[in-house]
């Protein structure tokens, strides 16, 4: 039997062959499921008592009960379950849930999750050159998690920074030349997409090039683009989606002018409400996407399932709701042929709900096998030995020191530009700071801290560093720095003092990436991330247990925070900053790892203007 867990054409056709003489009883199945309801996800309706006929990973046959006249090796009775096609990611950073792919398996799979279309600009700015084979590794190892990635195009971001890869025209048509590769990850850069003079231009229309040549799908990220001009022409760019609107007039204005609309769970009870509102009947062109979720949040709130129950809860009804993580992204992936569907040739992946309206899983099958009981999984967890390309990435090939962070100035007063976290405003922010023996200070009085990012793809290990407004720790000679920062994955940190910062960057030498906490000159708290610097190579269960601890420790530490700017989910530890180094739209300054070109960091990544931080 054809084991296919990597699509190719020669297997493919090989699976599918077998595939119709089991359907047509001419050789054995491996075993018929039979349900008490099955749901048809390409018309929305239910077939009572069914039969599912599985041969190898795939289904062969769909039909009411006793339909099916071959023989199969054994039937597995349900009649208290409803059958519905195993869920799917549509837009979703593996990455952030911090663990290896055969890992996430194990913990998205018992909440429904059986496929993920991977935006892969994190590792790949990690290491771009074995983004693919990083991928793929788990499945072709025996994981029953079919990811099908999509090359990211922020690789690098911007024009103004450099990482662990570079993706242009001919490697994303590398890339598509893999069957298991469905398009192009969301293109963020909206200001080099449509502006020919900005640097990033030819390189991200190459790219699209190539897709739309080995007809891949185009993914979008239209982050501050509300206004019906600009709506208009990122469709008309064939930037195929959207997973970033807020409100329900945004998503509104953009699935009206062809976008294909991910929802995320945070915006979707409103979004939700208001598409039904205004009558939107056909859902075909909805998804869910769950983008970034940590294992201890999927842990509490649950995977896809708890997009799904949000969604129903908002006043979608379960049908629908379940079309928008099955039939749906399926479609837009152009995946159709494989998952999505309970129906012949697609993979046997399933979930087995005992309550449809709540979505109460009982069991989750995937590639024609149980894979979970409840919230257990029970499938293949293969024993993958990563390499050293994946397990060494933190490239710092020097002692940092204090004196690494330190910002010189002659004079009493310096003036200093300041960013606070998720500045999106066209200008910094402008202030004086004391000078004390030559270099300028904090002002903890005023939430006034140092914030740095190390490069640590070259090995050289440039520091980039000025302050910021409303972040860090109050509490004296204390630093907390991550290798998560998205996009490029430098080594953020934010200190009370340098010394501190540069102890927080001497351990992540050492561990090779997570999070690091330092104060009174110890390491308070560590967690490791040893894959990538992005990723742990353990269950969700142990990672959530350490990330408990370091919690337990950060909350020793008084955070700074700005009531009349930040949200009430930024007082306390500032977990947040792994996400305050984006640099796609609508960033406009911002600090990046230093240059030749931009040797202090600071730059508008929409025009590449520089600034001095202290002057």
């Amino acid at each position: 039997m054809t084991q296919d867990l990597l699509l190719n054409a020669r297997d493919e056709v090989a699976t599918r062959k077998r595939l119709l003489q089991v359907s047509l009883g001419r050789l054995p199945a491996d075993r018929i499921l039979r349900v008490g309801r099955l749901f048809e996800s390409g018309t929305g309706t239910w077939m009572n008592d069914a039969e599912i006929v599985i041969s190898g990973r795939r289904i062969a046959f769909v039909g009411p009960r006793g339909s099916y006249t071959g023989e199969a090796a054994e039937v597995i009775e349900r009649p208290d379950l409803a059958a519905v096609p195993g869920f799917g990611e549509v837009h979703k950073h593996i990455e952030s849930s911090h663990l290896t792919p055969e890992y996430e398996a194990a913990l998205t799979i018992p909440r429904g999750c059986t496929w993920t279309c991977e935006a892969s600009h994190e590792y790949s700015n990690v290491n771009g050159a074995h983004n693919l084979e990083f991928w793929l590794t788990a499945r072709k190892a025996g994981s029953p998690l079919k990811i099908f990635p999509l090359p990211g195009s922020a690789v690098p971001p911007t024009a103004w920074e450099y990482g662990g890869g570079y993706f242009g025209k001919d490697e994303q048509a590398a890339f598509m030349a893999d069957p298991m590769v469905a398009g192009l990850d969301e293109v963020m850069d909206w200001p080099a997409v449509c502006n020919a003079d900005n640097p990033s231009h030819d390189r991200l229309w190459g790219m699209i090039e190539a897709t739309i040549a080995a007809r891949g799908v185009v993914e979008g990220h239209a982050a501050g683009i509300k206004d019906i001009m600009n709506i208009n022409a990122f469709a008309a760019a064939g930037l195929a989606s959207d997973h970033e609107s807020w409100t329900a007039d945004e998503a509104w204005d953009k699935i009206t002018r062809g976008l294909f609309l991910e929802i995320r769970v945070h915006s979707m009870p409103d979004i939700v409400k208001g598409l039904l509102e205004r009558g939107l009947s056909d859902w075909s062109q909805v998804a869910f996407a769950t983008d970034d979720r940590s294992a201890s949040d999927t842990l509490r709130l649950g995977g896809t399932d708890h997009n799904v129950r949000t969604a129903i809860r908002a006043g979608l009804s379960p049908e629908k709701a379940i079309q928008c993580v099955t039939i749906n992204p399926a479609r837009h992936m152009r995946l159709q042929a494989h998952v999505g569907m309970i129906a012949p040739g697609r993979y046997a992946d399933i979930v087995l709900l005992s309550d449809v309206a709540d979505l109460q899983i009982a069991e989750v099958w995937a590639d024609g096998l149980p894979a979970s009981k409840g919230t257990d999984y029970i499938g293949a967890l293969p024993a993958i030995d990563w390499p050293a390309w994946a397990r060494t990435s933190v490239h710092i090939n020097r002692e940092i020191t204090a004196a690494d962070f330190a910002l010189d100035h002659d004079g009493d007063v310096a003036d200093v530009a300041l960013l606070r976290p998720f500045h999106w405003a066209p200008d910094f922010i402008r202030d004086q700071l004391p000078v004390v023996g030559g270099e300028v200070q904090r002002d903890t009085a005023r939430n006034i801290t140092k914030f740095a990012i190390i490069d640590r793809h070259t090995g050289a290990a440039r520091v980039a560093k000025m302050f910021w407004l409303g972040t860090g720790p109050a509490t004296p000679d204390t630093a907390v720095g991550c290798t998560v920062a998205h996009d490029q994955h430098n080594l953020w940190i934010v200190g009370s003092s340098d010394a501190a910062m540069a102890m927080v960057a001497n351990r992540m030498r050492q561990t090779q990436g997570g999070w690091v906490l330092a104060s009174g000159g110890e390491i308070r708290a560590e967690v490791h991330y040893e894959i990538g610097g992005l990723m742990t190579h353990r269950p969700a269960e142990a990672l959530h247990a350490d990330m408990e601890a370091f919690y337990a420790e950060a909350n020793k530490i008084d955070w700074m925070y700005e009531p009349t700017y930040s949200p009430r989910w930024w007082a306390g530890f500032p977990e947040r900053l792994q996400f305050a180094t984006l640099t796609c739209a609508p960033w406009a300054w911002a600090l990046v790892a230093p240059s030749d070109a931009i040797p202090q960091g600071f730059v508008n990544v929409q025009t590449g203007e520089t600034h001095p931080v202290v002057w």
